[in-house]
Order: structure tokens, then C-alpha cells, then sequence
């Protein structure tokens, strides 16, 4: 999950150094001193009213940040944001809480590739939890689940894997369209696990637009936020089960790690490089990153559904765009990119010049982006690649009275005495992923009242093997450990059939994009309904393995 920017990160991690050694495969060098580069992307972009305050989408761009996965260490998020609760007046103190899920790589990543994948990335009281999706969440424990009971699954066509939501291998630039909206899929409780606190009515729910599916895929249980107030009373009606959410979040790119390495040369002067960093290009040479960054009010969808749901007339799932607001960019942006710098221990992150050879912009006024100097970046005038790779080689500066600064410098200009330009960055030997498992006791939420039909599997482009089973929506494990009576389960049943029947994969629910490509979800990923279970059934993953 993010932390302060825009993916699942956690915000009570601090972005700290590792040395690299025994992770990358590289020739033993003395002189090579291996780190890090870390830091932030800034994308600042205009206010909305405070009214749009329920839920958010946007497109932002899928790509390989890195030529060759550097391992497990590898930590960094695409472009995205943080969704937190509303209140009047101050935040409380000591209440951090939010969805910050997004496109990345994550150290707990166990079937990584260069391409991306997608978490939800829901935060549970101060990350006492977190739900990245259905059967995914803090650690791999069933005993202390810590949310990975917190997202139910409600797409029949879409599997999810506790690894994460998979794109097709090779994305390079194309976007993907997601957000958070809430539906009004269960009703308010005043009382939670028996104590005398309230639990909310906000479904808050992943919609997606790709180009092989569009529309909701999964909600956090009302239940994954409330029950924090169970054993805090004091935090009742604090959370997003009863909040609205922010309209103004914080747009970034957040990277806690890519390799780096440094060394001096004959005269004392110190030279790092990164890790092949590259960006998507358009036909322009421009890298288009984030787009329609937009903010609903409940009439976009809310309303519609609840009135449905109360007896009125089917309504089609299309978000309502006259019920929004698209935050318009400044052309502005930020960024505080440092490598670490073994040489300056007082100075542990030292700035690089970024602005040297990116400049933020609004390529639209719904568009975020950069332009690159052509003389520092490669391939931007290439015909044969859709990526910008950015410079790779710095020098430490540090002028009298001024901080010190890694500034670009050219690959023929590093002295060949700090054996930097035969480093390689290679993909390192990791052990076999350990599979993910779910609970096998018959008396679990997994085996009673149990699925009702599988084993299926399917074959995904990470290299590993998922194993699912169709459950009824309302016996799926999520439901029921989401503090529901059997009565609850059942009403929730009774919507959910509605909309399955109503709402199909093929048409758009969000506003589309008005420029560049959709990206697609792994084909694996996508499923049909055996034959009597179109409605009212979903797809649960209970296993996910490495390829025989």
C-alpha cells in the first residue's frame, strides 16, 4: 500500500537504505558501493468543491519502471493516491485510515514480473490492517487475518489473486482506468460484533476500465473499517463505512527502492548510477502518466442504485459525468528522487537533478505528463520503442554553502577507474515463491457452507497457476466473516443477483479517456460463469502457485 503518495504503501514505513549485497548478480568490485535511489513524483492539480465527496476515478499509465525486475526489494508504485475519510472540521489525531491502492511492486510481491500488478490497498485503523483484494491482505497468517477478509469478491468475469491483479505481460504505456465509488450494497447497523457501536452502509467499490473488462470487481466490507471502534468505542462513525471521502487527494509516484551503485574515481570524486529507469513515449516523445482525474458526488451513482434497491427502476451502473468534477493540472510538478550516499553519512539521501531532464505538464487540461531533454534521455527519438529511459549516471557536487546534489553526467564522461559503466544490473536467483494457501479445514469459511463448483485453474502470465472455486456470492468466506446475520447475507444476496443480471463487462461504467489506449487485464484473468450460476455466484481464488 502507499504511504503519502499514491499506491499501496504504508505510511508508518519509513523509506530506509538496504545494501544490495547478495540481491543483484554482479561481478565482486571493491570499489562499488551498492544502494538505493528513493523519493517522490509531485503532481500537483486545482481544487474541486468539498460536495464531491463520494469517491474518485482516474487513468494513469502502466509500464515497466524497470528493464529487469532487481528482486523483492524492488518497492515502487506508479502514479495513484490516497483516499481518506472526510470530517468536519479537524482530522483526529492519532486516526490514520484511507484506500491507497494501486499499480506497482511491492516486497511481499512473490510472482513479480517487469509489468505491473494492481492492489486495492485498504488501511485499517494505524495499518493494524490491510485488504488488497479478496483473500489478500496483511500477511499470510488464517489465524490472525488482519484483512484478508476485507474485500468481497462481486465480478463474476474477473478472477483475483492474492498476488495481486495481474495486466497482460508486455503493458508498455497503455492506461488503466480505475476508482472507488460507493454502493449502497448492505444496509446501516447500529450495533457491531454484538457491542453497541455502528457499522456504515458504504460498499466502497473497485471499478475498473480496461479494454477486456469494465465495471465494479470487488468492495471492502463495511465491517473491514468499523471493527477497529469495537475494541475503540470512542472511534465510532470514524471511518469510511460511514464517511464520505476527501475530494482532494495527494496525486503521486511514490519509489521506496531502485538499485543504485556508486564508486570514486582517481581524484576523489564520487559517481553513482541507477538501475535503467525508463518512462512511457507517445508519438510526440512525450510521456503521458495520468489523465481525467475526476471526483463524484452520490448523485453519479448512489442515488440511482439506492433507489433501485428500494423498489424503483433498474438503473445501467454508468457513472453519471454531469454528477462530477475532473480536477484540471496546473502544468506544475515535484520531485524528491535522492540516492543514498555512503560517503556523506551526515547526508544520508542526497537530492538528484531531476529537473534537468523532466519537465512537469499539463499535456491538457486533463492530462498529466512530461517532456524530456532530449539531449539527456535516450530513445525518445526512436521509431522502435514506446519508453524515454532516463540518465542514468550522477556525479556528487557540493558547492561552499550549498547542500550537496548528484547531477547528470554523460556515460562517457565517468572515469573508467570506478568500474560503474561494467556493472551490471541483473534480475537475481530467488528461491521458488512460496504458494498462497487458504484455509483447508472442513470447518472453516473457506469448506462450510463450502463452493459449488471446482476445482478450476488457470494459467497466468506471471508464471503461476491459480485454483478457484465458485462460491454463492453470499457464502463467499469475506461475507462471512463480515459480522452479517444469515437475514443480512441474504438482502445483500438479493442486490448483488440484481445487479449481476443488469450490469455486464463490456460497457462503460466510468467516463472514458480522451486520449491513449486502454491496457488489458491478463486474458487469464477473465472467466465465465459455468452454466446455471451466471447470477448470484463468483469466482474465489483459494490457491496461487508457481508453475510445475
Amino acid at each position: 500500500m502507499r504511504e503519502t503518495s499514491a499506491f499501496p504503501w504504508f505510511a508508518s514505513c519509513l523509506i530506509v537504505s538496504f545494501s544490495l549485497l547478495g540481491t543483484l548478480e554482479v561481478d565482486a568490485d571493491d570499489r562499488i558501493h551498492e544502494g538505493e535511489m528513493a523519493g517522490y513524483l509531485l503532481v500537483p492539480h486545482e481544487k474541486v468543491p468539498e460536495t464531491y465527496n463520494a469517491g474518485f476515478s482516474m487513468y494513469v499509465a502502466a509500464w515497466p519502471l524497470l528493464k529487469e525486475y532487481p528482486g523483492n526489494r524492488f518497492q515502487t508504485g506508479l502514479f495513484g493516491t490516497w483516499m481518506h475519510p472526510q470530517y468536519e472540521g479537524a482530522d483526529p489525531d492519532n486516526l490514520y485510515t484511507d484506500i491507497e491502492g494501486g499499480l506497482g511492486w511491492w516486497r511481499d510481491t512473490r510472482f513479480a514480473t517487469e509489468t505491473p500488478k494492481f492492489i486495492m490497498g485498504g488501511v485499517a485503523l494505524n495499518f493494524s490492517a490491510w485488504a488488497n483484494g479478496p483473500g489478500a491482505g496483511k500477511g499470510r497468517d488464517w489465524d490472525e487475518p488482519q484483512g484478508k477478509y476485507g474485500v468481497a469478491q462481486l465480478s463474476p468475469w474477473v478472477l483475483w489473486p492474492p498476488d495481486g491483479l495481474i495486466l497482460k505481460q508486455g503493458t508498455c504505456g497503455e492506461l488503466v482506468g480505475y476508482g472507488y465509488l460507493p454502493l449502497p450494497l448492505t444496509n446501516p447497523k447500529s450495533t457491531t460484533a454484538g457491542k453497541d457501536v455502528p457499522t456504515g452502509d458504504h460498499c466502497w467499490t473497485l471499478f475498473m476500465n480496461t479494454r477486456n473488462f469494465k465495471g465494479p470487481v470487488a468492495f471492502f466490507t463495511p465491517y473491514f473499517w468499523s471493527r477497529a471502534s469495537v475494541e475503540e468505542p470512542r472511534l465510532a462513525g470514524m471511518f469510511l463505512d460511514t464517511r464520505p471521502a476527501k475530494p482532494n487527494k495527494p496525486l503521486q509516484m511514490e519509489t521506496q527502492y531502485v538499485p543504485s551503485i556508486q564508486a570514486k574515481d582517481a581524484k576523489e570524486e564520487t559517481y553513482a548510477r541507477i538501475a535503467p529507469v525508463s518512462f512511457p513515449r507517445d508519438a510526440e516523445g512525450n510521456s503521458v502518466v495520468v489523465h481525467r482525474v475526476t471526483a463524484y458526488s452520490k448523485k453519479a451513482l448512489w442515488d440511482g442504485v439506492k433507489a433501485w434497491f428500494d423498489g424503483g427502476p433498474p438503473t445501467s451502473g454508468s457513472i453519471d459525468s454531469e454528477a462530477s468534477m475532473v480536477h484540471k493540472f496546473t502544468g506544475k510538478g515535484g520531485a524528491t528522487w535522492k540516492i543514498d550516499t555512503p560517503t556523506l553519512p551526515e547526508e544520508k539521501m542526497v537530492p538528484l537533478t531531476w529537473s534537468a531532464f523532466a519537465t512537469p505538464a499539463a499535456l491538457d487540461a486533463n492530462t498529466f505528463g512530461y517532456r524530456w531533454n532530449r539531449e539527456l534521455v535516450t530513445r525518445i527519438d526512436s521509431k522502435d520503442g514506446p519508453l524515454v529511459t532516463l540518465p542514468e549516471n550522477f556525479r556528487l557536487t557540493q558547492k561552499p554553502d550549498q547542500k550537496a546534489e548528484w547531477v547528470v553526467v554523460r556515460p562517457e564522461d565517468v572515469p573508467a577507474e570506478t568500474g560503474l559503466a561494467s556493472f551490471q544490473f541483473k534480475r537475481p536467483s530467488e528461491d521458488r515463491a512460496e504458494a498462497y494457501v487458504t484455509p483447508d479445514d472442513p470447518r472453516s469459511s473457506w469448506k462450510s457452507p463450502g463452493p459449488v463448483a471446482g476445482p478450476f485453474q488457470a494459467s497466468l502470465g506471471d508464471g503461476s497457476v491459480v485454483t478457484y472455486f465458485w462460491y454463492r456470492f453470499a457464502d463467499q468466506p469475506a461475507l462471512l466473516n463480515a459480522d452479517l446475520t444469515d437475514q443480512e447475507r441474504e438482502s445483500l444476496q438479493s442486490r448483488v443477483e440484481k445487479l449481476q443480471r443488469n450490469w455486464s463487462k463490456d460497457r462503460d461504467y466510468l467516463p472514458p479517456p480522451t486520449v491513449g489506449k486502454l491496457a488489458d487485464l491478463d486474458p487469464a484473468l477473465i472467466v465465465t460463469p459455468p452454466l446455471g450460476l451466471e447470477a448470484g455466484y463468483v469466482p474465489i481464488v483459494t490457491r496461487q502457485a508457481s508453475k510445475e
